[in-house]
């Protein structure tokens, strides 16, 4: 029997080439999709990477064999399963969250350019003012877009921390904006009003309003909340205190050798957080400059599951992707209302991560609530200068 009849008897996904390069790919949130970009690696193990406007986050491990794929991001405790069907992968992306493991279906095929809109693009470039319909927590949040032709990136700064790198296109008056990192998939659509206003919603989150910076104040909507006094201690006279176990199960607190005497940055942080993953770089350039200056760090992580072992192994996972060379302790759960029955000293508690800045006579002398990464130039340029210049107050 010739060779082509052999190749037309064989299963396809026996013929089917692992992938390569860029690909379009999609997880399905709240029955809506949420497009994001898949790099693939040659070699072997074959390595797959989200894109995140310039960051590649790639895979820890990959196989592709007899047309089905397998990528797992351990730091994620995540998982994509999918199998090639006429050159389109088709599969499920799945992570352990809070409540358990979260399953979104996936897509996926070669990458093609963008059509471009037939229809002129309104202009949504700028710093916009969003005010949200949520019943609970902060309402006020910026917007900071980037626009060329129909094309838009940019982000938006909640004072938990940024969305990531928000990526789409304008169609006449209507963008639609995604995100996917392998920890959130975000969708965030908005419509041009005719007075030049926004009207949106994140989907499977709340309803907004947006206008533009310059005129927020003349139409009602207030300043976002200033990271700097969102949270606070009880009494900063003080000295912060705890005691955690790290991840081999020996107890540290700061009266320990490693810490006397130090200026200490202790940072309230989880391998599922994706601000704490863009936190993480941030704090590693401080330490490197200021460590041998009388800089410590200390990361306090707080996971979703409870097991122990578990819990540790993801934190070891986080501390192996982002170079940590410092303490990393397991303080305990993401349950409502947990940072604060471990941390009693801290007056309120909102965001991860939460980044305290402890003198050398480890009084709290700064607190800033969640972190601006790079999604956000403008407003990361200015906390990583604001931030060096309190360390070196710290230090002296």
């Amino acid at each position: 029997m010739k060779l082509h009849v052999l190749l037309f008897l064989l299963p396809a996904t026996l013929l089917a080439q692992a992938p390569k390069g860029i690909w379009d790919a999609a997880v399905t949130q709240e029955g809506q999709p949420v497009a994001f970009r898949l790099e693939f690696g040659g070699g072997t193990p074959l390595r797959g990477a989200i894109l995140d406007g310039e960051k590649r986050i790639w895979s820890s491990s990959g196989v592709f064999a007899n047309g089905s794929l397998e990528l797992r991001w351990d730091y994620f405790d995540s998982n994509l399963k999918a199998s090639m069907e006429n050159g389109v992968l088709k599969g499920a992306y799945t992570r352990r969250k809070r409540t358990g493991p979260v399953t979104l279906p996936f897509t996926a095929k070669p990458f093609q350019p963008p059509v471009p809109s037939e229809v002129k693009p309104a202009q949504f470039a700028g710093l916009w003012r969003l005010q949200t319909d949520a019943e609970r927590g902060v309402r006020v949040m910026d917007g900071r877009f980037r626009q060329s032709g129909d094309q838009v990136t940019g982000t938006i700064q909640r004072i938990d921390g940024d969305f990531g790198t928000l990526s789409g296109q304008v169609n006449g008056n209507h963008l639609v904006l995604t995100h996917f990192d392998g920890i959130r998939a975000t969708r965030v659509e908005a419509e041009m009003q005719a007075d030049g206003t926004l009207r949106g919603l994140t989907v499977g989150g709340p309803k907004f309003r947006g206008v533009r910076a310059e005129k927020a104040t003349q139409m009602g909507i207030p300043e976002p909340p200033d990271p700097t006094h969102y949270i606070a201690v009880k009494n900063p006279a003080e000295p912060f205190a705890f005691q955690f176990e790290d991840l081999d199960g020996k107890p540290v607190s700061l009266s320990d050798a490693t810490f006397r005497g130090k200026a200490v940055i202790v940072t309230i942080t989880g391998s599922w957080c994706p601000n704490c993953h863009d936190e993480a770089p941030f704090l590693l350039d401080l330490y490197r400059k200021y460590h041998a200056k009388g800089l410590e760090i200390v990361s306090l992580g707080f996971e979703y599951t409870g097991e122990i072992e578990r819990d540790r192994t993801q934190l070891r996972a986080f501390a192996r992707l982002q170079n940590i060379p410092w303490t990393v302790l397991l303080a305990g759960t993401t349950e409502d209302g947990e940072v604060q029955r471990k941390l009693p000293q801290l007056a309120s508690f909102g965001a991860f991560p939460t980044t305290l800045f402890l003198g050398r006579d480890h009084r709290v002398e700064a607190v800033h609530a969640g972190f601006a990464g790079p999604a956000n130039p403008e407003e990361h340029r200015k906390l990583k200068e604001e931030t060096e210049s309190l360390v070196k107050k710290l230090l002296q």
